[in-house]
C-alpha cells in the first residue's frame, strides 16, 4: 500500500524555462573520451587529423667523443717527447733511485742468510732500481719507470 503522505524531503524542480547541464563523457551527444587540451595547456601534444597543429619529428645524432691518449713508454733509456710544464721538445735525462725492487731484493738476501753486507749489493745495481726520467730544461719529473 502506498501511503500519499508529503515526503519531509521536498524534491526540487528546475524552475521552468531552465537548461540542463549536457550529458557526462560518454553519453549520446558526446564522444567517447574527452578532446585534446588546445595548445598553450600544460601536456599539450600536438595531435594529427586536429585543425592548428603541427607535427615535427627531431632526431639527435649524438657525436662520439674523441680523446687523444699519448701513451709514451718510459723505460731504462731516455725518451724523446714534449714537456708538459714547459711545452718544449726534449729528450728526458734518466737518474736511478731506490725502489720496492731494491729493498725486496735487500730482505731476500738477509733471508738467505747474507746480512752482514753483502744483502747491501741491490742498492749499488742500477738494474734493481726505478727509473725517474726528468726535463733538461726546466728540471720538472715528467716519468716514472718502475720496476714493481
Amino acid at each position: 500500500m502506498a501511503d500519499n503522505k508529503p515526503s519531509p524531503y521536498p524534491q526540487q524542480q528546475p524552475p521552468p524555462g531552465a537548461e540542463y547541464p549536457p550529458p557526462a563523457y560518454g553519453g549520446p551527444t558526446q564522444p567517447a573520451y574527452p578532446p585534446p587540451a588546445p595548445p598553450g595547456y600544460p601536456g599539450y601534444a600536438a595531435q594529427p587529423g586536429y585543425p592548428g597543429t603541427a607535427t615535427t619529428t627531431t632526431i639527435i645524432h649524438q657525436q662520439p667523443t674523441a680523446v687523444a691518449i699519448s701513451a709514451i713508454g718510459f723505460g731504462e733509456s731516455p725518451v724523446a717527447m714534449s714537456c708538459p710544464a714547459c711545452k718544449q721538445s726534449i729528450v728526458t735525462a734518466t737518474t736511478y733511485v731506490t725502489g720496492t725492487l731494491t729493498w725486496l731484493a735487500c730482505l731476500g738476501l738477509c733471508v738467505v742468510g747474507c746480512d752482514l753486507g753483502c744483502c747491501l749489493i741491490p742498492f749499488c745495481c742500477d738494474p734493481m732500481k726505478d727509473v725517474v726520467h726528468i726535463c733538461p730544461s726546466c728540471g720538472a719529473q715528467v716519468g716514472v719507470f718502475r720496476r714493481m
